[in-house]
């Protein structure tokens, strides 16, 4: 075997940190534009423009536009590129290994409000134009079913600390979580002029009433408002 070129992977770090760069700016401008104008009038030149790469090399790094939408949604959900998925970091797993109900809940949904924080503007835009085209009907898809998975591993720790309500089964629980602490949820109330801490007060309160059979009292509405506000 021949001895390694000297600086060989010296260059191939920079290559590949300079490739980390250019999907990043590009990945950026998409976003931008997506929310901005919409996903079906944006064209990928006009994101290379906005990113200063040639039209090619979106191509190069993400073969279509349906994947840069995914790597959007993706981004935006976790808030960096790292190859790291949602339930893995820190975050969430610290929320799903708490040890008391309340806590479980209240953890989760800062978790929540933190994702839907950054992934809300263009999860938006898939919502509204899933019904006229395809790929955002499939994003929208992958990405419901991605926050059931999320909600079912809320809903399971709950079960495995023996606090759900009596007769409250893993798929009821799954379905009231979606109900009080969904995406939807969080664009309704939002676009009625809540702000985000105030949406995961009042889906803390919600979930812990509608799940536990020993639910912590509630807080009065002026303090419950206060807080969240």
């Amino acid at each position: 075997m021949g001895r390694p070129v000297k600086g060989t992977g010296r260059r191939g770090t920079g290559r590949s940190a300079r490739a980390r760069e250019t999907r990043r700016r590009i990945v950026t401008a998409a976003g931008e534009l997506f929310v901005a104008q919409g996903y079906v009038p944006t064209t990928l030149e006009e994101v290379a423009q906005r990113a200063g790469v040639a039209v090619q090399t979106i191509y190069f790094h993400f073969g279509n536009k349906r994947t840069v939408l995914k790597e959007v949604v993706d981004v935006a959900a976790v808030g960096d590129d790292e190859p790291v998925a949602v339930l893995d970091r820190p975050q969430v797993r610290a929320a799903a290994d708490e040890a008391t109900p309340a806590a479980v809940i209240a953890a989760w949904c800062e978790v929540g409000r933190t994702i839907y924080e950054r992934v809300a503007p263009i999860m938006r835009v898939v919502r509204d134009t899933a019904a006229v085209d395809p790929d955002m009907a499939e994003q929208w898809r992958v990405n419901e079913e991605q926050r059931k998975t999320a909600f079912r591993v809320c809903a399971g720790r709950l079960a495995e600390l023996g606090a759900l309500r009596p007769g409250l089964d893993l798929d009821d629980a799954v379905d009231m979580i979606e109900a009080l602490h969904g995406l939807d949820t969080y664009h309704l109330l939002t676009s009625r002029g809540w702000p985000p801490r105030r949406v995961q007060a009042w889906a803390g309160e919600m979930l812990c009433a509608a799940l536990l059979a020993d639910p912590p009292p509630r807080s009065s509405p002026d303090a419950g408002q206060s807080s969240a506000w």
